[in-house]
């Protein structure tokens, strides 16, 4: 089973809206020189035009008590977003935490890429992000297990 049909079963999503919301998830973690890599090796890189070009703004951030209590403000994130269409007639977007326009911008290219050839291009460039960003997870829970303090209760005096 795929991730997006995974997400799509948990979602109610339909199967293509859950792996086009896996690409996007996956290009808005991905590391940008990745992203500029594989543009810049493109056989033939479509020509494109902003119809919202990348802007910074700010989200609210909710979190959960306890992670399943009741949902709070945490706090709000910049984030940047970018629409394009490509030549087409394909609209991507591009949304990506912090303040990097060209990230945004590559994000929504490569989301208009993904509508015309998902096959291609999630071969080439989506898995390999996805499997770059769960060795970064990983390595950040093993240098985060080896800190973990077990402390044990004595009870004295019985």
């Amino acid at each position: 089973m795929t991730m997006a049909n995974a997400f799509s079963e948990t979602s109610g999503a339909t199967p293509e809206l859950a792996a086009r919301q896996h690409w996007m998830s996956v290009l808005a973690r991905a590391d940008i020189n990745a992203l500029e890599s594989y543009w810049r090796n493109l056989a033939q890189q479509p020509s494109y035009r902003c119809l919202r070009k990348p802007e910074i703004g700010l989200a609210m951030v909710r979190g959960r008590a306890g992670g399943t209590g009741a949902p709070f403000n945490l706090g709000e994130v910049t984030v940047t977003r970018c629409v394009v269409e490509l030549e087409t007639g394909a609209q991507g977007f591009g949304y990506v935490t912090g303040r990097s326009r060209r990230h945004a911008e590559l994000a929504a290219l490569f989301d208009g890429l993904m509508q015309q050839d998902s096959d291609q291009h999630g071969a080439a460039l989506i898995q390999p992000l996805h499997r770059q960003w769960l060795a970064r997870r990983e390595q950040v829970s093993r240098k985060a297990a080896a800190t973990k303090v077990n402390f044990m209760t004595m009870v004295r005096g019985s």
